[in-house]
């Protein structure tokens, strides 16, 4: 196997432990990757606004030749804010999703950058939890704006409620778009095609990288794809039963035992010395 060039990382459940901070060793670990050269790319669902504070911790905000994934593969871009690949949603898009979530009593939420639109709904979203970095703004569904496309779209709600409803999911709206959990209470709709494992397929050739030089590690179900794209995928040992299937490594700790620094400490920076 090729050394490890770029390292890719998700937060929630990965690279952060149940407090949502980055440990000490974790950090140590990233900072030595970075010493040698190697990528430390953060691989997210969130959009680039809501990790501005991550990124200073890691020291790699605002710089040009550092790189983030966001809107799960949906958005490439420079850490400086130049973008390098973009998928977005129409409002035609959104409003489709909305008549099924509607359907199914669901709150539903399109986000366009940094800015989060609330459709109105009986029940309440809970997205504004995991994100309250966000500018947050409540419309009625036909209010939703037409001059701007959309990143992604998101259901945040009761885990067993939600569980339910997503069994109930028309099969057509699974062709047309990619549909996946990122946490037990989290639902995301993105535009076909757009998972991380394309976002760092499309960062990884800009760099003239060969796919074996990549390291990705996860644990949740929209990590499966780079998990399983990736030279090395490493699946946490809190991952969910199908990452860990199909990770090359399952690390034998936890998010909150360290377990990216544990996967950097023996495969990449051993690997380098």
């Amino acid at each position: 196997m090729s050394q490890i060039a770029l390292i890719a990382l998700d937060l929630d459940g990965t690279l952060l432990n149940s407090e949502k901070k980055i440990s000490t060793r974790n950090r140590a670990a990233l900072a030595a990757a970075r010493a040698q050269g190697i990528k430390v790319v953060l691989t997210t669902g969130r959009p680039l606004k809501a990790m501005d504070f991550l990124l200073e911790e890691l020291g790699t905000a605002g710089l040009k030749e550092e790189y983030t994934i966001t809107f799960n593969g949906g958005l490439v871009q420079r850490n400086n804010g130049e973008i390098l690949s973009k998928i977005v949603f129409t409002k035609e898009d959104v409003d489709r999703i909305h008549d099924e979530t509607a359907r199914l009593g669901l709150p539903l939420d399109a986000i366009s950058e940094g800015t989060v639109y609330e459709i109105h709904a009986d029940r309440k979203s809970l997205y504004s939890r995991y994100n309250p970095y966000l500018n947050f703004i409540e419309v009625g569904a036909n209010d939703l704006p037409d001059t701007i496309s959309y990143n992604k779209c998101v259901t945040a709600f009761d885990q067993e409620f939600l569980d339910s409803a997503i069994a109930q999911i028309k099969p057509e709206l699974f062709q047309n778009y990619e549909i996946f959990k990122s946490r037990d209470m989290l639902l995301e709709w993105c535009p076909k095609d757009v998972h991380k494992a394309r976002g760092l397929a499309a960062l990884a050739t800009f760099l003239g990288l060969e796919v074996d030089q990549v390291m990705a590690c996860g644990d949740e179900a929209n990590d499966l794809s780079m998990i399983q794209w990736a030279g090395l995928g490493v699946a946490m040992g809190n991952a969910v039963p199908e990452v860990k299937e199909v990770a090359a490594l399952v690390a034998p700790m936890t998010n909150d035992q360290d377990a990216v620094a544990w996967a950097i400490e023996n495969y990449v920076l051993k690997e380098s010395e």
